[in-house]
């Protein structure tokens, strides 16, 4: 009887104390134990561990991680379970840097299991929330998205977070968005999250870290707005660098600005100025209307449907006069040299060969929110201003990334090809836009303004390019602001091009020239490229004196 009488005891006991045990997990522990449930849901999603890395691979093959998960401390609530919101608020909101207010209305809501206070926390503060020992407000680990180089590259990455639903995260801007499939993983009918795809870049982080450090440098000294730069191999299409500032840091990206998510180089266009005059040159050379030898009689100025266009330089220089040829045109970049190549040329010719260089449609590259360009006002009632003014890039406009794309094509003896970014792609040949023979002889006329000007020149190689500045369009009233953006796009060696660069100021004075602003970091990114591909000179000091055809080239 008394063995029986302590077997009911010991199972009595075990009973109470597994009724104490659930009681304490379901009453007392079960506010921590959901939120714990909740956050561990969270950091398992398409942003977690599972998500693949972004790499970006350098000229030897080696690989620098742009976009990675790491583990990081996550503070958060159980506001059901706290049992004095003000005084918890009042707490921590000196701790996590919060308005106590705003902490407040969180910590108070009533049966809420979950509340993430602070991801991605600081160790410390996550230790000193933790020593609190504050009732409903708790820390734990949770992979996050970890950006290693900072605003290095961040808007063609752009980042992870919310997204449109707010039940999850997911990729937003940049390559996080575009692939965002394919770096979060498919989900299976089990719910489970399969492991994201790695994805490395066709951005060389060499020639990125210093074509971003050469752009701030410019846009500091001119005190200027902002300004672009991007990098291409004109024979495959891959974008080596693409960059722009004001930009942000994607580990920290909702202390920056909407708009310093989107990327200039592919969401905004803007009227090009005299690089234009390369395009203009190409349609009438081969469509055979001119030649780099046909010439013209310069007066300075142009009077066409009530407007008086002048060369930039028409005060200082005066005109060029009669026999001035359309390859001076593009040394001295002549404005009325170029109306009237593209009036010789015809307007419906001119246009098509606007379009075939892609300059009224977006250009593939995979990025998302990608813009096309403008080319409305050219159309066959247009008045012959407007044809004129579009010769030398003003009134019609376009991306950087279809310029770039355009100038390319000539690099690339005439070949437009598609730009890209997943290095897993592979390159294509969109189309054929101007004969081997054109593309070689536009070539040799920006080759020769180079030599010419004796800027943007790199001793020992042939480096093709154009200027253009051009006024901003007034977006209140019409008309043109009193302000210039100043751009420069070339390439080299000439030979055999391995780039072409193209750097952008934005909104600078009128007195501005883009030959002493944007000229001298093109001049500085192009040596760096030079020096880094290591590539071999492609002529001598004498190849230079033949192509001048002024007393400055023998200086």
């Amino acid at each position: 009887m008394a063995r029986f009488s302590i077997l009911i005891g010991v199972f009595f006991l075990a009973y109470a104390v597994l009724l104490f045990r659930l009681y304490n997990l379901e009453l007392v522990k079960g506010g921590y134990y959901t939120a714990r449930a909740a956050s561990e849901m969270l950091s398992s999603t398409d942003a977690g561990a599972n998500r693949g890395a972004i790499y970006l691979t350098d000229e030897n093959g080696g690989i620098l991680p742009a976009a990675i998960n790491e583990n990081f401390p996550i503070i958060y609530a159980v506001p059901k379970a706290i049992l004095d919101p003000r005084e918890a608020a009042d707490t921590l909101a000196p701790i996590l840097n919060m308005p106590a207010d705003s902490l407040f209305k969180i910590l108070s809501k009533p049966n809420d299991s979950y509340e993430a206070l602070v991801r991605k926390a600081d160790p410390a503060v996550a230790s000193q929330v933790e020593n609190l020992n504050i009732k409903g407000i708790y820390t734990d680990t949770a992979s996050e998205r970890f950006y290693p180089l900072g605003p290095i590259a961040s808007q063609v990455l752009g980042y992870v977070g919310p997204n449109a639903t707010n039940d999850g995260e997911s990729g937003r801007y940049g390559i996080e968005e575009f692939y965002n499939n394919t770096l979060a993983g498919a989900a299976s009918d089990t719910k489970a999250i399969a492991q994201g795809t790695d994805i490395n870049l066709t951005i060389d982080p060499n020639i990125q870290i210093e074509a971003e450090k050469i752009l701030d440098n410019l846009v500091t000294a001119n005190n200027a707005s902002g300004g672009s730069v991007i990098v291409e191999d004109p024979q495959t299409g891959k974008i080596l660098a693409m960059g722009s500032t004001p930009d942000f840091d994607p580990n920290n990206y909702s202390s920056s600005s909407i708009a310093d998510f989107l990327n200039p180089n592919v969401q905004t266009v803007y009227e090009p100025g005299s690089i234009m005059k390369v395009i203009t040159m190409s349609a009438g050379i081969d469509s055979g209307k001119i030649t780099p030898d046909t010439t013209y009689d310069d007066k300075g100025y142009v009077d066409v449907s009530r407007a008086h266009i002048t060369n930039y330089n028409l005060t200082t220089h005066g005109a060029y006069g009669p026999g001035t040829t359309m390859t001076q045109v593009i040394e001295h970049s002549i404005n009325t040299g170029a109306i009237w190549a593209e009036n010789t040329t015809g307007n419906d010719i001119f246009l098509s060969y606007l379009k075939k260089f892609g300059l009224d449609q977006k250009t593939g590259i995979d990025l998302p929110g990608e813009v096309g360009g403008n080319l409305s006002q050219l159309t066959p009632r247009a008045p012959a201003v407007d044809w004129d003014t579009a010769a030398y890039g003003q009134g019609v406009a376009v991306s950087p990334i279809e310029l770039v794309s355009a100038v390319s094509a000539i690099a690339d003896k005439g070949i437009l090809m598609r730009p890209y970014l997943n290095a897993g792609l592979q390159p294509q040949e969109i189309r054929r836009v101007i004969s081997t023979n054109t593309a070689e002889q536009v070539t040799q006329m920006m080759v020769d303004a180079v030599d010419l000007a004796q800027v943007a020149n790199i001793n020992g190689y042939a480096m093709a390019g154009k200027t253009g500045s051009a006024f901003i369009p007034n977006p209140a009233g019409g008309g043109y602001l009193n302000e210039l953006t100043d751009s420069y796009i070339g390439f080299g060696p000439a030979s055999n091009p391995r780039f072409v660069a193209f750097i952008r100021l934005n909104t600078i004075p009128v007195t501005s020239l883009a030959a002493e602003t944007v000229v001298p970091a093109w001049e500085q990114l192009a040596q760096y490229i030079v020096n880094y591909y290591n590539i071999p000179p492609d002529r001598t000091t004498r190849d230079v004196i033949p192509n001048c055809r002024d007393l400055i080239c023998g200086q």
